[in-house]
């Protein structure tokens, strides 16, 4: 039994935060297809609310689990007069510092172990990204006031929290493993794949782009498609494994991968914004991050030691971020900008990760029972 790298909290706390809006969801989506990006939201909301309360008792140590669940917007986390020891990063336990702040962006989670040292009164737990007022949660302790603190936009908080992670060794020592051991660090990528992220206009109209291809679903789902040799509904050449430069245009796009391939993915965030991205199916080891532009020479700096292994990274703006992925799980998997805006408007693509010899070893047989619809109408398991 491996231990957990932690002593059991007092509590846990579970933080839903994500920005939102007044406006519906139809509004929002009409406005995408008119062109126009999601508009500045209203506020933020902790757990659906604007303000709720969370018990705690001096001395006592609790678990605090934040997850950004909105759709676009990042954002700095504190609890005020106090520190928090990151101990998770979406399920992999890291080493474990302590923090100030932490920026979370959109679709991340963390967990962070708060000790409430402090004399008893309240606490404001702030979420927060230059609104214009406060939406905050208070730590009671007990019934004295206290001033609600200063509120930071994210991107002025960089440099608490652009660590990338490491991955505590105690929580995930290796298991005895008879073929040998595995190391990302060790292991040769088969292939590098540089994806640029680009707002363009196409047609008149805002799209957001991957290597200069913007994706448009089809009306017959992707597996299905693959599996039944149904021509016509996605290509495998449309979207190239560097930035093409060329005009801007709209695919159903795929990038062929084959299984067991062990890739270098760098994502070049040329914008003004920060970016956060998210693949199916899969986690990877974030290896390294910079600003400007990546080269072949920015390897001298990736960490092969100990990186941390996550499913969602984030690119700052004008900066890139390398990460490392053993293909060892079959299918089609989607690549995507986690903020919903772009990926609405077309910033992803997918992988298909394939295996001309087919075996149960790696993928199961379609069900007898599968839906069948668009293209694959009429075709049978």
């Amino acid at each position: 039994v491996i231990p957990i790298p932690y002593g059991y909290p007092a509590g846990d706390f579970t933080l839903l935060i994500g920005d939102w809006y007044k406006t519906s969801h139809k509004t929002l989506q009409q406005s995408l297809d008119s062109g126009k990006p999601l508009p500045f939201p209203d506020g933020v909301l902790i757990n659906g609310q604007t303000q709720s309360t969370f018990s705690g008792e001096q001395g006592k140590t609790y678990m605090f689990r934040i997850s950004n669940v909105g759709l676009s917007t990042s954002f700095n986390f504190r609890i005020q007069g106090h520190t928090m020891k990151l101990v998770e990063v979406e399920g992999s336990h890291v080493v474990q510092n302590l923090y100030d702040s932490l920026d979370v962006h959109v679709g991340q989670s963390l967990a962070v172990l708060v000790t409430l040292n402090q004399p008893p009164k309240d606490y404001y737990i702030v979420a927060s990204k230059d609104f214009r007022g406060p939406f905050s949660l208070q730590l009671q302790c007990c019934t004295t006031q206290t001033h609600k603190p200063r509120f930071l936009d994210p991107c002025l908080q960089l440099l608490h929290s652009n660590f990338i992670g490491q991955c505590s060794r105690q929580g995930h020592i290796a298991r005895p493993n008879p073929q040998g051991s595995f190391h990302y660090g060790k292991i040769t990528p088969t292939k590098t794949i540089i994806l640029a992220n680009s707002a363009s206009f196409i047609n008149g109209k805002l799209r957001y782009t991957v290597n200069g291809v913007s994706y448009v679903n089809s009306d017959t789902p992707l597996k299905l498609a693959d599996y039944f040799n149904i021509p016509g509904v996605f290509t495998m050449d449309s979207i190239q494994g560097l930035p093409s430069g060329g005009a801007a245009t709209v695919a159903t796009s795929v990038m062929p991968v084959s299984l067991h391939d062990f890739l270098e993915v760098v994502f070049q965030n040329n914008e003004n914004t920060p970016q956060s991205w998210h693949l199916d199916g899969y986690d990877f080891w974030v290896v390294g991050f910079g600003s400007g532009q990546w080269n072949p020479h920015k390897r001298k700096t990736y960490n092969l030691v100990d990186a941390l292994t996550r499913h969602t990274t984030q690119v700052y703006p004008n900066s890139w971020t390398a990460v490392l992925i053993s293909m060892d799980n079959q299918g089609m998997w989607n690549l995507r900008s986690a903020a919903w805006g772009r990926q609405y408007l077309g910033q992803q693509f997918y992988l298909r990760v394939f295996d001309p010899v087919r075996s149960l070893t790696n993928e199961y047989d379609i069900p007898s029972n599968v839906l069948l619809c668009g293209k694959a109408v009429g075709f049978h398991p």
